[in-house]
């Protein structure tokens, strides 16, 4: 089987949108270089969602400019609608993400559409951007459990990522968007995607709020999962439980993969001391474990 993993580095984008305070142009470029010095080639590189909604994500048309980009590596980001891809295409976006649910009491509440109001809305999207020559990725949120309607049907998880792979999305990112799953229940997620869906088409997005990322991961890595997001330093939190951290830290998910004889590409030590250097420029204590035990030097 193959042992090389992808990790899809989210903390510029999905880490830094949680942030309470508006953070520089400049200090996000500089984290997505960092990210790719240390051995990182898929790096999110921030939103076309409305700034009055995520104000923290507004200026990304700036951030692509500024980007010193390096062959071998894609900055993906996160587009809503056509609106939003149409910006990203005008600031030179050569691929994206856009994003559901698969919990309709979710989608109510985030953006006024049930499940399969959104699907309609995203198809035009998607289509545009392959016409644009833009590849796709797709996130489904909610896939263990919703913070409104507690459960999540396994059919319904399957059903939203067959419809975007359907559209032409070409990876499905599969997320536990409250952190309440555990590795039994992601891997029965992951094998019912993975009877109707190619396994390499797939990818995992486990949030630690209880603390469980790191055991769904392996879960899934036994079963043939090979693409694995996560953020910097732990960057994020879950909104939906108060004081809960919420994405896994990219290192500790390395140190993981490495621990187990997977293959990255990635420079641990490098990577850890971008963590520990976010964390300073945030003015945030250390939340992921390898920031805190690892005695590296400032980045």
């Amino acid at each position: 089987m193959n042992n090389a993993v992808r990790v899809v580095e989210v903390g510029p984008r999905d880490g830094l949108q949680n942030e309470s305070r508006t953070i520089p142009v400049a200090l996000r470029v500089a984290l997505i270089d960092k990210l790719a010095d240390a051995g990182l080639r898929t790096i999110e590189a921030g939103s076309f969602v409305s700034p009055k909604w995520v104000p923290q994500m507004a200026d990304t048309d700036q951030v692509l400019a500024a980007l010193r980009r390096r062959d071998g590596v894609s900055y993906p980001v996160l587009v809503p609608n056509t609106q939003g891809l149409n910006a990203a295409l005008a600031a030179g976006a050569r691929e994206i993400a856009v994003f559901t649910a698969a919990s309709d009491a979710f989608n109510l509440r985030n953006i006024n559409a049930t499940v399969s109001e959104s699907l309609q809305r995203l198809a035009p999207v998607v289509l545009a951007a392959i016409g644009a020559g833009v590849r796709v990725r797709a996130y489904v949120s909610t896939v263990l459990g919703c913070p409104y309607q507690g459960e999540v049907a396994i059919g319904e998880v399957v059903r939203v990522a067959r419809a975007l792979i359907d559209m032409g999305c070409y990876e499905i990112s599969l997320g536990d968007t409250i952190g309440v799953g555990t590795p039994r229940k992601a891997l029965a997620v992951w094998h019912a995607c993975a009877a109707e869906i190619a396994p390499g088409k797939l990818a995992v997005h486990f949030h630690n709020t209880y603390g469980q990322a790191l055991a769904n991961t392996y879960a899934c890595l036994e079963a043939g999962c090979r693409v694995v997001d996560a953020s910097v330093a732990g960057l994020g939190g879950c909104p939906y439980a108060d004081g809960a951290s919420g994405n896994l830290a990219t290192e500790d998910l390395v140190y993981m993969l490495h621990g187990v004889g997977m293959q990255t590409g990635v420079d641990l030590e490098k990577l850890t001391d971008v963590a520990r250097w976010i964390n300073r420029e945030l003015e945030r204590a250390p939340t992921s474990k390898l920031a805190r035990v690892r005695k590296t030097e400032p980045a």
